[in-house]
């Protein structure tokens, strides 16, 4: 018979004899595998579409040319887990979407995401889809379809101000995938991590802020051609973007300014 006066050497699922909880331990493992996974992928050789609105040009020459970050600064596991949860909330947008009759299409009839690619495949991007037919919501379709899932602050933020101003990354990287893929608006969907709520956002697009990223992104890959660094987005080193670039100290031990 169990003796529950017994002190069994576990306290609540631990044992007290174990420096480190039950649950980081296992972490730890789900974390290394995650991390192992993403070091063995096929790492980019192009400038995505979706980083051209970066506001800091010479981080993006130190993307692309797969310039290390500074130490500790890598993705780390829990990271990675959000970038893949992410991908589970948009599979229920598109889901939900579908049910409510909206023609969402995510891959191209032979498989793959839909997409372009320019400057000899140096520049690229890929589409979360495009809606061609739905119910009548006062839009005409079809229209570029991107979705992201946000912490509820960011949700917040982005339904009082709109995703221009909440989120520019994310409207530059439509105003992108519209130009080059010859769609006129996008619809923008967020979903609240916390709660489930939803916020869509008809986002036109922009000609003369498409045409500025593409230039952007041609002196991207023409500085890291030539082996030029661009210019810093602030003279120092405490400003915010720079606080949490992970090269920001590689970037300010550069003599260049």
């Amino acid at each position: 018979m169990l003796d529950l006066n017994h002190q069994s050497g576990f306290v609540y699922g631990r044992r007290s004899t174990d420096p480190v909880p039950l649950g980081a331990r296992i972490n730890a493992h789900i974390d290394a595998a995650l991390v192992a996974e993403r070091d063995a992928q096929r790492p980019r050789d192009y400038l995505g579409a979706s980083r051209i609105g970066e506001p800091c040009a010479r981080r993006l020459v130190y993307e692309f040319t797969k310039t290390p970050v500074d130490p500790g600064k890598e993705f780390a596991g829990q990271t990675l887990r959000i970038f893949e949860a992410g991908h589970v909330f948009e599979d229920l947008a598109i889901r939900w979407l579908r049910a409510a009759g909206f023609d969402l299409r995510t891959e191209k009839r032979g498989g793959g995401q839909f997409g372009f690619e320019t400057a000899g495949g140096r520049i690229r991007g890929h589409v979360d889809g495009v809606i061609v037919g739905g119910p009548n919501v006062e839009i005409s379709w079809p229209v570029l379809w991107e979705h992201k899932a946000l912490k509820a602050s960011s949700w917040n933020d982005t339904a009082k101000k709109g995703v221009r101003a909440s989120k520019p990354v994310y409207f530059a990287q439509m105003q992108i995938y519209m130009a080059y893929m010859g769609l006129d608006a996008a619809l923008f969907t967020a979903l609240n991590k916390d709660t489930c709520e939803l916020y869509h956002e008809y986002v036109p697009l922009d000609a003369a802020e498409a045409q500025a990223l593409s230039d952007k992104a041609v002196m991207v890959l023409r500085a890291a051609d030539a082996g030029d660094l661009l210019p810093r987005i602030a003279s120092h080193a405490d400003f915010y973007v720079c606080r949490f670039c992970p090269f920001s100290l590689h970037c300010w031990s550069e003599g260049q300014p």
